[in-house]
């Protein structure tokens, strides 16, 4: 389905700022949708037919009754027989009431009040709130504090002054009218309180009737109140008071851009603080267990490197040594987990420190290698980083050992590896290439008997699913393609 500013682009004159201005008033209205209690929908003119065809560019369904579109009604062109109303209110730019068919629906009337939107000193588009005809039914006092607070509104868009600048409201927790409601006068007094903000105000240990008293005067902090007064721009604030947690939403209700009232939203957080506050628990111990591993593996490595200085065997003290770097690699993992929220891995902060730890234990004077690392796959799921830092270690080895092996003539040999790095789609693609002797004719990775490849063949074949190809190519070119489909794509800087 094209976006608004898609939409926007295709059908409409809008210019850039004109669409980004309506995606924030997309962004915010679902509020204005619960206070009106109707649907609304966002509408622009068709570029060439200004006035007379009319593009749906955005709606939104109320959570406070039924609604009357329960189709999609993105992209539908409605033109002025259709909908005189909004053709009449385009062109004199003034807010307009009155009795349209439901669009699409045959039969079905609609009360209808269609609402200028103003950007830059111009009309942009209309907001047109669509309602189910009534029958007379007398409305409580909830419902004609909405509508007074929504024909604030209205009359705010109308002015241009919203949506505020700066993006949208609040974030996705924000409170919504369903949550619990606060009408101020620009006293900060309070004019009404929903049932469910009485509820909230409970909750906080307020038992005081709030209607007609100030905040302060309840025992509501009302900086926030007077932020959003002072600037002009709505103000979000969590409140605490033992185990409840109350997230405050001031939007300040503007007049002529000066601020004449506010509308506060209250939601209670306290079961999501709660969850927030068993997760963050949870992801401390499991860093501490990745740490405590890391730990243990160190401590692994020390005793094989202890009982190596007391081995008289070259063969003995080779096999050691190869096994410490397998665990040294494997710490490396979990030394990252252990920094890191959640179960991923930034696999570019590992791999230069395991090349570090290959390079310490195989570089000597007669051999000069150059170790280079290009490329990043970005983060890698624990599961996918382990055992790929393991093959990578092995392969880093092998390039080193048979790539530039000592002939005994005592001449020093240089050369250099590359490791590459890159992700496609949900592959991490590896390249390991160096310049060394190459392979030794009628090699097969498939039947090699090293130790070394036999570890790289069944991590990378049985327990990462991956392909490996091995070739000389001006020396040696390993290259590898692991599937991460569950790892997530993140864009570090």
């Amino acid at each position: 389905m094209a976006t608004l500013v898609e939409l926007a682009r295709s059908h409409t004159r809008l210019t850039t700022d004109d669409a980004v201005h309506l995606q924030r008033l997309a962004a915010a209205w679902g509020m204005l949708a619960d206070l009106c209690f109707a649907d609304l929908l966002l509408l622009a003119p068709v570029a060439g037919e200004e006035g007379h065809r009319f593009v749906v560019l955005a709606q939104v369904r109320p959570t406070t009754d039924q609604t009357l579109y329960r189709d999609d009604m993105v992209g539908t062109i409605v033109d002025e027989v259709e909908r005189p109303l909004i053709a009449r209110v385009w062109r004199i730019g003034e807010i307009g009431v009155g009795d349209a068919a439901v669009i699409g629906q045959t039969g079905e009337r609609a009360n209808v009040q269609a609402i200028p939107v103003r950007h830059g000193g111009k009309v942009v588009a209309l907001l047109t709130r669509e309602a189910a005809t009534t029958t007379g039914r007398r409305l409580g006092e909830l419902e004609r504090v909405y509508f007074e607070i929504f024909d604030r509104f209205a009359r705010m868009l109308y002015e241009g002054t919203f949506p505020f600048k700066g993006g949208a409201l609040v974030p996705e927790e924000s409170p919504r009218v369903g949550d619990g409601v606060l009408f101020l006068d620009t006293d900060s007094v309070v004019r009404y309180a929903s049932p469910n903000a009485v509820s909230s105000l409970h909750r906080m240990g307020i038992h005081a009737n709030a209607q007609g008293q100030r905040l302060s005067d309840v025992g509501l902090d009302d900086d926030a109140v007077r932020t959003a007064f002072a600037a002009a721009a709505p103000v979000t604030e969590e409140l605490e008071w033992g185990d409840t947690s109350i997230l405050l939403q001031v939007i300040p209700l503007l007049e002529d851009g000066t601020p004449n009232g506010a509308l506060l939203l209250m939601r209670d957080v306290s079961e999501l603080r709660r969850r927030d506050r068993m997760l963050l628990s949870k992801d401390a111990t499991i860093r501490e267990i990745h740490h405590r591993v890391k730990n243990n593996l160190q401590t692994i490595a020390s005793l094989l490197r202890l009982q190596g200085r007391r081995l008289s065997s070259p063969e003995a003290k080779q096999a050691l040594e190869e096994s410490v770097r397998r665990i040294r690699s494997i710490a490396l993992v979990h030394e990252t987990l252990a920094y890191e929220a959640g179960n991923t891995v930034p696999f570019g902060e590992i791999i230069r420190p395991l090349v570090r730890v290959v390079e310490d234990g195989l570089i000597s004077p007669d051999r000069h290698i150059r170790f280079v690392v290009e490329g990043d796959p970005g983060d890698l799921p624990a599961e996918v980083a382990t055992p790929l830092a393991v093959v990578l270690t092995e392969l880093l080895q092998n390039a080193v050992e048979h790539g530039f092996p000592d002939n005994g003539s005592g001449e020093t040999r240089e050369g250099w590896v590359t490791v590459r790095l890159v992700r496609e789609d949900d592959e991490a693609v590896v390249d390991v290439v160096d310049n060394g002797v190459g392979l030794p004719p009628g090699f097969s990775p498939e039947t090699a008997s090293g130790l070394g490849l036999s570890i790289v063949r069944t991590l990378v074949q049985s327990e990462l699913a991956g392909e490996i190809t091995m070739k000389t190519d001006g020396g040696t070119r390993v290259h590898l393609r692991v599937p991460i489909a569950n790892a997530p794509r993140v864009e570090r800087q």
